[in-house]
């Protein structure tokens, strides 16, 4: 019998780290103890803040029916501890991904378990489900040769979307954050493709050639307006932004009207129907695992507490988010 010491949100900014005793493994589980896991800025902060829909099917096992008191997360790095008898005695001591609340230890079958490749660190492995986002956000996007392009918001996914969009061949690449953490995140690597990082106060539209392809990451539902005022005529938005409860007055009445701006719902849950028949999730971890090995997204985690300090690190993203990129909990004390 182990024990567990699992994170939960009680009500909006409450927190709880609850100890409980993990059942006995049955034949084809395995017992993981977590190494460490990303707090995600982005959904987390939604369901903190008590801010989150009450969905009845968000098309995953992560986001549907919410309510608290809540164990709530989904990346998890850690290493194979105790196997059941029916598992290949090579799951032993293998560093794993899961898609698991924040937890010191937990249970698992292995299908639900990702190895993770020997080229990438524990750190790296952490971001991958943003990894995945980035990816998802890009192919449906969908950049073509020498296009301008927008990212609004350089949290981690806007960073890593904006990173492989700096790997195509773009007229010109700019990013927005009104942090100036975030915006030099991408400032202090040479690439072949300059990025121009600007703040909102710099999105006049008079000062840039319209936009082909905008993507709008950074959780503000008002940046819609921002997307669609910058986006040129029958131009892409693609919304990669969950905003929960939150609501912003979107003016659909001016140019948007005459623009034939597309509007793209877009989150990795699922795969865009036109690339369904020659994409699948397996193909598509592959790509964001070789895409986590250049852009080594390590590098910006910025924050790490244990999982008994998860208080002071969820308020740190709530009252200073500008002091932060990635935050993530380390279980190794």
């Amino acid at each position: 019998m182990f024990k567990t010491k699992i994170l939960f949100f009680t009500a909006p900014k409450k927190i709880e780290i609850r100890e409980s005793t993990l059942p006995s493994l049955k034949e084809n589980e395995v017992l993981v103890k977590t190494i460490c896991s990303a707090i995600s800025a982005g959904t987390e902060m939604l369901v903190y803040r008590g801010q989150f829909p009450h969905l009845a099917n968000a098309h995953d096992n992560v986001s549907s029916d919410l309510d608290y008191p809540l164990a709530y997360g989904y990346a998890c790095v850690g290493v194979v501890k105790e196997i059941g008898k029916e598992v290949n005695s090579e799951w032993l001591n293998k560093v794993v991904f899961a898609f698991h609340p924040h937890a010191s230890h937990f249970i698992s079958k292995i299908e639900s378990l990702f190895p993770i490749p020997d080229f990438l660190s524990s750190d790296s492995a952490c971001f991958l489900p943003n990894m995945e986002t980035a990816v998802n956000l890009v192919q449906d996007g969908a950049p073509i040769l020498g296009e301008r392009v927008l990212v609004l918001g350089q949290g981690v996914v806007g960073l890593l979307t904006a990173s492989l969009l700096r790997e195509f061949p773009l007229e010109s690449l700019v990013t927005v954050d009104n942090y100036e953490l975030r915006r030099k995140a991408l400032q202090v690597e040479s690439k072949k493709l300059e990025v121009k990082s600007l703040t909102t106060f710099d999105l006049k539209p008079s000062s840039f050639d319209p936009f082909d392809l905008t993507f709008e990451l950074s959780g503000s539902p008002s940046a819609l307006n921002d997307a669609i005022a910058l986006t040129a005529f029958s131009g892409r938005i693609v919304i990669g932004s969950w905003y929960g409860q939150k609501r912003a007055e979107i003016d659909l009445g001016g140019a948007f009207h005459r623009s034939r701006i597309k509007l793209i719902s877009s989150q990795v849950s699922t795969i865009s129907p036109e690339l369904s028949g020659r994409w699948d999730k397996s193909r598509r971890f592959d790509v964001a695992w070789k895409a986590l090995e250049r852009i080594k997204p390590e590098k910006w985690i910025t924050h790490r507490f244990s999982l008994s300090d998860a208080e002071k690190a969820y308020r740190l993203l709530d009252e200073n988010p500008q002091e932060t990129i990635q935050v993530v909990f380390d279980y190794s004390a």
